[in-house]
Protein backbone atom coordinates (compact mmCIF):
# COMPACT_ATOMS: atom_id res chain seq x y z
CA UNK A 1 0.00 0.00 0.00
CA UNK A 2 1.30 3.47 -0.84
CA UNK A 3 0.43 6.76 0.81
CA UNK A 4 -2.19 7.70 -1.81
CA UNK A 5 -4.01 4.39 -1.29
CA UNK A 6 -3.79 4.76 2.49
CA UNK A 7 -5.45 8.18 2.31
CA UNK A 8 -8.39 6.86 0.27
CA UNK A 9 -9.70 4.54 2.99
CA UNK A 10 -11.73 5.29 6.06
CA UNK A 11 -10.98 3.53 9.35
CA UNK A 12 -13.41 0.65 8.83
CA UNK A 13 -11.97 0.10 5.36
CA UNK A 14 -8.38 -0.04 6.65
CA UNK A 15 -9.39 -2.46 9.41
CA UNK A 16 -11.06 -4.74 6.87
CA UNK A 17 -7.81 -4.86 4.90
CA UNK A 18 -5.86 -5.70 8.06
CA UNK A 19 -8.25 -8.50 8.98
CA UNK A 20 -8.05 -9.89 5.43
CA UNK A 21 -4.22 -9.75 5.73
CA UNK A 22 -4.02 -7.51 2.67
CA UNK A 23 -2.05 -4.99 4.68
CA UNK A 24 -0.26 -5.22 8.02
CA UNK A 25 -1.01 -2.94 10.95
CA UNK A 26 2.68 -2.09 11.15
CA UNK A 27 2.59 -0.95 7.50
CA UNK A 28 -0.33 1.36 8.29
CA UNK A 29 1.60 2.79 11.21
CA UNK A 30 4.61 3.47 9.00
CA UNK A 31 2.39 5.16 6.43
CA UNK A 32 0.94 7.27 9.23
CA UNK A 33 4.44 8.39 10.23
CA UNK A 34 5.25 9.19 6.60
CA UNK A 35 2.10 11.32 6.41
CA UNK A 36 3.03 13.10 9.64
CA UNK A 37 6.48 13.94 8.31
CA UNK A 38 5.00 15.16 5.04
CA UNK A 39 2.29 17.54 6.24
CA UNK A 40 2.50 18.15 9.99
CA UNK A 41 5.34 20.70 9.71
CA UNK A 42 2.90 22.85 7.71
CA UNK A 43 -0.19 22.47 9.89
CA UNK A 44 1.21 21.85 13.40
CA UNK A 45 -1.57 19.45 14.40
CA UNK A 46 0.40 16.72 16.15
CA UNK A 47 2.42 17.33 19.33
CA UNK A 48 3.99 13.93 19.77
CA UNK A 49 4.17 10.56 18.02
CA UNK A 50 4.87 7.26 19.76
CA UNK A 51 7.42 5.94 17.29
CA UNK A 52 8.43 3.11 19.64
CA UNK A 53 4.98 1.55 19.28
CA UNK A 54 5.36 1.12 15.54
CA UNK A 55 8.26 -1.30 15.48
CA UNK A 56 7.15 -3.20 18.59
CA UNK A 57 3.59 -3.73 17.34
CA UNK A 58 2.47 -7.35 17.70
CA UNK A 59 0.27 -8.22 14.71
CA UNK A 60 -1.10 -11.25 16.56
CA UNK A 61 -2.82 -9.01 19.11
CA UNK A 62 -4.69 -6.93 16.54
CA UNK A 63 -8.47 -7.28 16.80
CA UNK A 64 -11.62 -5.15 16.89
CA UNK A 65 -13.71 -3.01 14.56
CA UNK A 66 -10.73 -0.71 13.92
CA UNK A 67 -8.01 -3.36 13.99
CA UNK A 68 -4.60 -1.79 13.40
CA UNK A 69 -5.89 1.67 12.42
CA UNK A 70 -3.61 4.57 13.45
CA UNK A 71 -5.21 6.89 16.00
CA UNK A 72 -4.42 10.06 17.95
CA UNK A 73 -5.68 11.33 21.29
CA UNK A 74 -6.50 14.97 21.83
CA UNK A 75 -4.18 16.47 24.45
CA UNK A 76 -7.18 16.97 26.73
CA UNK A 77 -9.78 14.55 28.06
CA UNK A 78 -9.23 10.82 27.64
CA UNK A 79 -5.89 10.04 29.29
CA UNK A 80 -3.33 7.29 28.86
CA UNK A 81 -1.27 6.14 31.83
CA UNK A 82 2.37 7.11 31.57
CA UNK A 83 1.83 9.49 28.64
CA UNK A 84 1.98 13.25 28.71
CA UNK A 85 -1.20 15.32 28.69
CA UNK A 86 -0.29 19.00 28.78
CA UNK A 87 -3.72 20.47 27.92
CA UNK A 88 -2.19 23.20 25.79
CA UNK A 89 -0.93 25.10 28.83
CA UNK A 90 2.43 26.24 30.15
CA UNK A 91 1.01 25.58 33.61
CA UNK A 92 0.82 21.84 32.91
CA UNK A 93 3.78 21.44 30.57
CA UNK A 94 5.27 18.00 31.23
CA UNK A 95 2.21 16.62 33.07
CA UNK A 96 2.03 12.82 32.86
CA UNK A 97 -1.26 10.93 33.29
CA UNK A 98 -1.41 8.42 36.14
CA UNK A 99 -4.28 6.29 34.83
CA UNK A 100 -6.08 5.16 31.70
CA UNK A 101 -9.49 6.71 31.07
CA UNK A 102 -12.24 4.21 30.36
CA UNK A 103 -12.54 5.77 26.91
CA UNK A 104 -8.86 5.13 26.20
CA UNK A 105 -9.41 1.50 27.18
CA UNK A 106 -12.36 1.36 24.75
CA UNK A 107 -10.20 2.80 21.97
CA UNK A 108 -7.65 0.06 22.58
CA UNK A 109 -10.34 -2.61 22.70
CA UNK A 110 -11.60 -1.39 19.31
CA UNK A 111 -8.18 -2.26 17.90
CA UNK A 112 -6.97 1.28 17.35
CA UNK A 113 -3.22 1.84 17.39
CA UNK A 114 -2.72 4.89 19.63
CA UNK A 115 0.24 6.69 18.13
CA UNK A 116 0.34 10.18 19.60
CA UNK A 117 -1.33 13.43 20.71
CA UNK A 118 -2.97 16.33 18.88
CA UNK A 119 -2.97 20.02 19.74
CA UNK A 120 -5.60 21.85 21.74
CA UNK A 121 -5.86 25.45 23.00
CA UNK A 122 -5.20 26.08 26.67
CA UNK A 123 -7.57 23.83 28.65
CA UNK A 124 -9.86 23.63 25.59
CA UNK A 125 -11.20 27.14 26.22
CA UNK A 126 -10.77 28.64 22.74
CA UNK A 127 -12.69 28.61 19.49
CA UNK A 128 -9.36 28.23 17.72
CA UNK A 129 -6.45 25.85 18.24
CA UNK A 130 -3.68 28.27 19.15
CA UNK A 131 -1.60 28.37 22.32
CA UNK A 132 1.53 29.98 23.65
CA UNK A 133 2.80 26.48 24.49
CA UNK A 134 2.30 24.84 21.10
CA UNK A 135 1.76 27.66 18.61
CA UNK A 136 -0.98 27.83 15.98
CA UNK A 137 -2.55 24.82 14.30
CA UNK A 138 -3.31 25.68 10.68
CA UNK A 139 -6.24 24.65 8.52
CA UNK A 140 -5.28 22.37 5.60
CA UNK A 141 -7.79 24.24 3.41
CA UNK A 142 -6.01 27.57 4.00
CA UNK A 143 -2.96 27.86 6.23
CA UNK A 144 -3.90 31.36 7.37
CA UNK A 145 -7.34 30.25 8.57
CA UNK A 146 -8.29 28.80 11.95
CA UNK A 147 -9.15 25.12 12.34
CA UNK A 148 -11.64 26.04 15.03
CA UNK A 149 -11.30 24.70 18.54
CA UNK A 150 -10.77 22.99 20.70
CA UNK A 151 -10.32 19.70 18.80
CA UNK A 152 -8.56 21.57 16.00
CA UNK A 153 -5.43 19.43 16.01
CA UNK A 154 -7.49 16.28 15.57
CA UNK A 155 -9.52 17.81 12.76
CA UNK A 156 -6.52 19.24 10.92
CA UNK A 157 -4.75 15.86 11.05
CA UNK A 158 -7.78 13.97 9.73
CA UNK A 159 -8.57 16.55 7.04
CA UNK A 160 -4.95 16.44 5.87
CA UNK A 161 -5.09 12.68 5.37
CA UNK A 162 -2.71 11.75 8.19
CA UNK A 163 -5.27 9.32 9.59
CA UNK A 164 -8.97 8.57 9.03
CA UNK A 165 -10.33 9.51 12.46
CA UNK A 166 -9.12 10.95 15.77
CA UNK A 167 -10.26 11.60 19.33
CA UNK A 168 -12.03 14.86 20.18
CA UNK A 169 -14.18 16.37 22.92
CA UNK A 170 -17.06 18.82 22.90
CA UNK A 171 -18.09 21.08 25.80
CA UNK A 172 -19.41 24.01 23.75
CA UNK A 173 -18.98 22.85 20.16
CA UNK A 174 -15.36 21.66 20.30
CA UNK A 175 -15.95 18.66 18.02
CA UNK A 176 -18.49 20.25 15.69
CA UNK A 177 -16.78 23.63 15.25
CA UNK A 178 -13.41 22.32 13.95
CA UNK A 179 -15.09 19.49 12.04
CA UNK A 180 -17.07 22.11 10.13
CA UNK A 181 -14.03 24.34 9.58
CA UNK A 182 -11.99 21.38 8.29
CA UNK A 183 -14.69 19.63 6.23
CA UNK A 184 -15.32 16.56 8.42
CA UNK A 185 -18.07 14.59 10.13
CA UNK A 186 -18.35 15.56 13.79
CA UNK A 187 -20.87 14.03 16.18
CA UNK A 188 -21.45 15.22 19.72
CA UNK A 189 -23.23 12.28 21.36
CA UNK A 190 -26.04 12.59 23.88
CA UNK A 191 -25.19 13.39 27.47
CA UNK A 192 -24.00 10.18 29.12
CA UNK A 193 -23.56 8.22 25.89
CA UNK A 194 -19.77 7.99 26.31
CA UNK A 195 -18.35 7.38 29.78
CA UNK A 196 -16.02 9.95 31.34
CA UNK A 197 -14.76 7.62 34.06
CA UNK A 198 -12.94 6.89 36.16
CA UNK A 199 -11.66 10.46 36.61
CA UNK A 200 -15.08 12.13 36.37
CA UNK A 201 -18.77 11.41 36.60
CA UNK A 202 -19.53 14.30 34.28
CA UNK A 203 -17.63 17.42 33.28
CA UNK A 204 -18.98 20.97 33.19
CA UNK A 205 -22.36 19.99 34.63
CA UNK A 206 -22.83 17.37 31.92
CA UNK A 207 -22.00 19.64 28.99
CA UNK A 208 -18.85 17.76 27.89
CA UNK A 209 -18.97 14.71 25.67
CA UNK A 210 -15.93 12.95 24.21
CA UNK A 211 -15.93 11.10 20.91
CA UNK A 212 -14.14 11.31 17.54
CA UNK A 213 -13.98 13.28 14.31
CA UNK A 214 -13.95 11.35 11.03
CA UNK A 215 -14.29 11.57 7.27
CA UNK A 216 -17.22 9.13 6.93
CA UNK A 217 -20.52 8.41 8.60
CA UNK A 218 -19.57 4.72 8.65
CA UNK A 219 -16.55 5.41 10.88
CA UNK A 220 -18.68 7.59 13.16
CA UNK A 221 -21.31 4.86 13.55
CA UNK A 222 -18.81 2.04 14.08
CA UNK A 223 -16.93 4.06 16.67
CA UNK A 224 -20.14 4.88 18.52
CA UNK A 225 -20.80 1.15 18.75
CA UNK A 226 -17.28 0.61 20.07
CA UNK A 227 -17.20 3.21 22.85
CA UNK A 228 -20.77 3.93 23.96
CA UNK A 229 -21.17 1.12 26.48
CA UNK A 230 -21.96 2.05 30.10
CA UNK A 231 -19.10 1.74 32.61
CA UNK A 232 -19.16 0.80 36.31
CA UNK A 233 -19.99 3.81 38.45
CA UNK A 234 -21.44 6.00 35.70
CA UNK A 235 -23.98 8.36 37.32
CA UNK A 236 -26.79 7.20 35.04
CA UNK A 237 -27.30 4.77 32.16
CA UNK A 238 -28.63 6.39 29.03
CA UNK A 239 -31.21 4.63 26.84
CA UNK A 240 -29.45 2.06 24.65
CA UNK A 241 -30.09 1.64 20.89
CA UNK A 242 -32.24 -1.23 19.64
CA UNK A 243 -29.49 -2.27 17.24
CA UNK A 244 -25.91 -1.33 16.40
CA UNK A 245 -25.35 2.14 15.00
CA UNK A 246 -23.42 0.64 12.10
CA UNK A 247 -26.71 -0.94 11.00
CA UNK A 248 -28.19 2.54 10.61
CA UNK A 249 -25.69 3.43 7.88
CA UNK A 250 -27.54 3.39 4.54
CA UNK A 251 -30.65 2.02 6.27
CA UNK A 252 -33.98 3.29 4.92
CA UNK A 253 -34.88 6.49 6.75
CA UNK A 254 -38.39 7.01 8.05
CA UNK A 255 -40.16 10.22 7.11
CA UNK A 256 -38.95 12.87 9.53
CA UNK A 257 -40.39 16.18 10.62
CA UNK A 258 -37.46 18.58 10.27
CA UNK A 259 -37.33 22.20 11.40
CA UNK A 260 -34.66 24.45 9.95
CA UNK A 261 -33.38 27.93 10.65
CA UNK A 262 -30.70 30.37 9.62
CA UNK A 263 -32.02 33.01 12.01
CA UNK A 264 -29.24 34.38 14.18
CA UNK A 265 -29.49 33.27 17.81
CA UNK A 266 -27.19 36.09 18.90
CA UNK A 267 -28.86 39.52 18.63
CA UNK A 268 -26.92 41.87 16.40
CA UNK A 269 -25.04 39.16 14.49
CA UNK A 270 -25.77 38.28 10.87
CA UNK A 271 -25.24 34.79 9.44
CA UNK A 272 -22.90 34.74 6.43
CA UNK A 273 -24.76 34.68 3.08
CA UNK A 274 -22.81 31.65 1.80
CA UNK A 275 -23.68 29.73 4.96
CA UNK A 276 -27.37 30.58 4.46
CA UNK A 277 -27.19 29.41 0.86
CA UNK A 278 -25.66 26.09 1.96
CA UNK A 279 -28.44 25.46 4.49
CA UNK A 280 -31.07 26.27 1.89
CA UNK A 281 -29.47 23.64 -0.39
CA UNK A 282 -29.62 21.13 2.47
CA UNK A 283 -33.29 21.97 3.04
CA UNK A 284 -33.93 21.10 -0.60
CA UNK A 285 -32.07 17.85 -0.02
CA UNK A 286 -34.30 17.04 2.96
CA UNK A 287 -37.38 17.66 0.86
CA UNK A 288 -36.02 15.50 -1.96
CA UNK A 289 -35.61 12.65 0.55
CA UNK A 290 -39.30 12.93 1.37
CA UNK A 291 -39.08 14.59 4.79
CA UNK A 292 -41.53 17.21 6.04
CA UNK A 293 -39.53 20.43 6.35
CA UNK A 294 -40.63 23.64 8.04
CA UNK A 295 -38.75 26.84 8.83
CA UNK A 296 -38.89 27.23 12.60
CA UNK A 297 -36.59 27.87 15.56
CA UNK A 298 -36.58 27.71 19.34
CA UNK A 299 -36.89 31.15 20.94
CA UNK A 300 -34.94 31.96 24.10
CA UNK A 301 -33.39 34.81 26.07
CA UNK A 302 -29.84 34.97 24.70
CA UNK A 303 -28.42 37.23 27.42
CA UNK A 304 -29.77 35.05 30.21
CA UNK A 305 -28.40 31.97 28.47
CA UNK A 306 -24.94 33.54 27.93
CA UNK A 307 -24.61 34.57 31.56
CA UNK A 308 -25.65 31.13 32.79
CA UNK A 309 -23.35 29.33 30.37
CA UNK A 310 -20.35 31.38 31.49
CA UNK A 311 -21.15 30.71 35.15
CA UNK A 312 -21.20 26.94 34.65
CA UNK A 313 -18.08 27.03 32.48
CA UNK A 314 -16.31 29.14 35.11
CA UNK A 315 -17.55 27.31 38.20
CA UNK A 316 -14.69 25.34 39.75
CA UNK A 317 -12.12 26.36 37.16
CA UNK A 318 -9.99 28.05 39.82
CA UNK A 319 -10.07 24.95 42.03
CA UNK A 320 -9.10 22.60 39.19
CA UNK A 321 -6.38 24.97 38.02
CA UNK A 322 -4.92 25.33 41.51
CA UNK A 323 -4.87 21.55 41.90
CA UNK A 324 -2.93 21.14 38.65
CA UNK A 325 -0.58 23.97 39.64
CA UNK A 326 0.17 22.22 42.93
CA UNK A 327 0.97 18.97 41.13
CA UNK A 328 3.34 20.78 38.79
CA UNK A 329 4.91 22.94 41.51
CA UNK A 330 3.82 26.11 39.74
CA UNK A 331 1.41 28.97 40.32
CA UNK A 332 -1.58 30.14 38.29
CA UNK A 333 -0.58 33.60 37.10
CA UNK A 334 0.17 35.68 34.02
CA UNK A 335 3.38 33.70 33.43
CA UNK A 336 1.61 30.34 33.23
CA UNK A 337 -1.86 31.21 31.89
CA UNK A 338 -2.90 33.10 28.76
CA UNK A 339 -4.85 36.36 29.29
CA UNK A 340 -8.37 35.05 28.61
CA UNK A 341 -7.66 31.93 30.66
CA UNK A 342 -6.45 34.15 33.51
CA UNK A 343 -9.70 36.12 33.22
CA UNK A 344 -11.63 32.83 33.51
CA UNK A 345 -9.61 31.95 36.63
CA UNK A 346 -10.43 35.32 38.23
CA UNK A 347 -14.06 35.10 37.14
CA UNK A 348 -14.33 31.68 38.78
CA UNK A 349 -13.00 33.09 42.04
CA UNK A 350 -15.74 35.73 42.03
CA UNK A 351 -18.67 33.31 41.68
CA UNK A 352 -21.07 32.71 44.57
CA UNK A 353 -23.53 29.95 45.41
CA UNK A 354 -26.32 32.29 44.33
CA UNK A 355 -24.69 32.65 40.91
CA UNK A 356 -24.60 28.88 40.50
CA UNK A 357 -28.23 28.42 41.55
CA UNK A 358 -29.40 31.21 39.23
CA UNK A 359 -27.46 29.71 36.32
CA UNK A 360 -28.87 26.23 36.92
CA UNK A 361 -32.40 27.68 37.04
CA UNK A 362 -31.89 29.60 33.79
CA UNK A 363 -30.45 26.60 31.94
CA UNK A 364 -33.20 24.33 33.22
CA UNK A 365 -35.69 26.80 31.76
CA UNK A 366 -33.80 26.67 28.45
CA UNK A 367 -33.78 22.84 28.43
CA UNK A 368 -37.52 22.73 29.01
CA UNK A 369 -37.99 25.24 26.21
CA UNK A 370 -35.97 23.14 23.76
CA UNK A 371 -37.69 19.97 24.96
CA UNK A 372 -41.06 21.45 24.14
CA UNK A 373 -39.80 22.51 20.70
CA UNK A 374 -38.60 18.98 19.96
CA UNK A 375 -42.01 17.55 20.80
CA UNK A 376 -43.01 19.00 17.42
CA UNK A 377 -39.94 17.94 15.43
CA UNK A 378 -37.61 14.96 15.09
CA UNK A 379 -34.64 17.05 13.94
CA UNK A 380 -33.52 20.68 13.84
CA UNK A 381 -31.23 21.79 10.99
CA UNK A 382 -28.99 24.84 11.55
CA UNK A 383 -25.68 26.10 10.26
CA UNK A 384 -22.79 24.60 12.19
CA UNK A 385 -20.85 27.86 12.05
CA UNK A 386 -22.59 31.16 11.39
CA UNK A 387 -19.50 32.50 9.60
CA UNK A 388 -16.87 31.05 7.30
CA UNK A 389 -13.68 29.93 9.08
CA UNK A 390 -11.81 33.08 10.06
CA UNK A 391 -8.15 34.15 10.16
CA UNK A 392 -5.84 32.90 12.88
CA UNK A 393 -5.58 35.18 15.87
CA UNK A 394 -9.17 36.39 16.11
CA UNK A 395 -10.14 33.88 18.80
CA UNK A 396 -6.71 33.43 20.44
CA UNK A 397 -6.65 33.35 24.23
CA UNK A 398 -3.78 35.85 24.13
CA UNK A 399 -6.23 38.67 23.42
CA UNK A 400 -6.18 41.36 26.10
CA UNK A 401 -9.15 43.42 24.87
CA UNK A 402 -11.86 41.02 26.07
CA UNK A 403 -12.55 39.34 29.40
CA UNK A 404 -13.86 35.78 29.81
CA UNK A 405 -17.54 36.64 29.28
CA UNK A 406 -16.68 38.97 26.40
CA UNK A 407 -14.67 36.19 24.82
CA UNK A 408 -17.68 33.84 24.91
CA UNK A 409 -19.81 36.56 23.33
CA UNK A 410 -17.19 37.08 20.63
CA UNK A 411 -17.04 33.36 19.91
CA UNK A 412 -20.80 33.16 19.56
CA UNK A 413 -20.58 35.34 16.46
CA UNK A 414 -19.40 32.13 14.81
CA UNK A 415 -20.52 29.24 17.03
CA UNK A 416 -23.89 30.45 18.35
CA UNK A 417 -25.68 27.26 17.24
CA UNK A 418 -23.38 24.87 19.11
CA UNK A 419 -23.30 25.24 22.94
CA UNK A 420 -27.08 25.08 23.26
CA UNK A 421 -26.97 21.33 22.58
CA UNK A 422 -24.26 20.84 25.19
CA UNK A 423 -26.69 22.44 27.64
CA UNK A 424 -29.68 20.33 26.56
CA UNK A 425 -27.61 17.15 26.24
CA UNK A 426 -29.06 16.35 22.82
CA UNK A 427 -27.00 14.65 20.09
CA UNK A 428 -25.88 16.90 17.25
CA UNK A 429 -23.84 16.17 14.14
CA UNK A 430 -22.13 18.38 11.59
CA UNK A 431 -21.73 17.26 7.99
CA UNK A 432 -19.52 18.93 5.33
CA UNK A 433 -22.35 19.67 2.92
CA UNK A 434 -21.16 22.97 1.45
CA UNK A 435 -18.16 24.89 0.20
CA UNK A 436 -17.61 28.61 -0.10
CA UNK A 437 -16.60 30.38 -3.30
CA UNK A 438 -13.12 30.67 -1.75
CA UNK A 439 -12.99 26.89 -1.26
CA UNK A 440 -13.57 26.70 2.50
CA UNK A 441 -15.80 23.96 3.96
CA UNK A 442 -19.28 24.81 5.25
CA UNK A 443 -20.96 22.50 7.73
CA UNK A 444 -24.64 21.81 8.34
CA UNK A 445 -25.70 20.78 11.85
CA UNK A 446 -28.53 18.35 12.60
CA UNK A 447 -29.72 17.99 16.21
CA UNK A 448 -32.12 15.25 17.31
CA UNK A 449 -34.12 14.44 20.41
CA UNK A 450 -32.16 13.17 23.42
CA UNK A 451 -30.75 9.68 22.87
CA UNK A 452 -31.62 9.50 19.16
CA UNK A 453 -28.20 9.20 17.55
CA UNK A 454 -29.77 6.49 15.37
CA UNK A 455 -31.87 9.10 13.58
CA UNK A 456 -28.80 11.28 12.98
CA UNK A 457 -26.76 8.37 11.59
CA UNK A 458 -29.52 7.39 9.14
CA UNK A 459 -30.05 10.97 8.03
CA UNK A 460 -26.31 11.63 7.73
CA UNK A 461 -25.68 8.52 5.64
CA UNK A 462 -28.47 9.62 3.30
CA UNK A 463 -26.74 12.96 2.79
CA UNK A 464 -23.39 11.23 2.35
CA UNK A 465 -24.91 9.63 -0.76
CA UNK A 466 -27.01 12.59 -1.92
CA UNK A 467 -24.41 15.34 -1.36
CA UNK A 468 -21.09 13.41 -1.21
CA UNK A 469 -17.95 15.01 0.17
CA UNK A 470 -15.35 12.21 0.03
CA UNK A 471 -13.63 13.53 -3.11
CA UNK A 472 -12.95 16.98 -1.66
CA UNK A 473 -9.28 17.14 -0.70
CA UNK A 474 -7.66 20.24 0.85
CA UNK A 475 -4.55 21.80 -0.72
CA UNK A 476 -2.40 20.50 2.16
CA UNK A 477 -2.88 16.74 2.11
CA UNK A 478 -0.73 13.66 2.53
CA UNK A 479 -1.83 12.28 -0.85
CA UNK A 480 -0.61 15.32 -2.78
Amino acid sequence: MNLQEYCQHDGVGLAQLVKAKKVAAKELARLFLTAVDKVNPRINAIIETYIDRVETLDENLIDGAFAGVPFLRKDLGAAEKGKRQEMGSRLTKGYVSTMDSFLTVRFNQAGLNLLGRTTTPEFGLAGTTESVLMGATRNPWNLEITTGGSSGGACAAVAAGILPLAHGSDGAGSIRMPASACGLVGLKPSRGRVTQGPESAERLSGMVQEFVVSRTVRDTAAMLDAVSKPAPGDPFIIMQPLRGYIQEVNAPAEKLRIAWTTRSWQPGTEVHSEVIRCIEDVVEGCEAMGHDVLEDSPVFDYEEYLRALCVLWGFGFDVRTDALAAIMGRHANEDTLEPVTMSDYQYAQSLTASDIMAAETALNRLRRNFGKFFEQYDVLLTPTLAQLPEPLGKYALTRTDVDFVGYFRLGDETCMYLPLFNVTGQPAITLPLGQSTSGLPIGAQFAARFGREDILIRLASGFEQAMPWRNRVPPVHASR
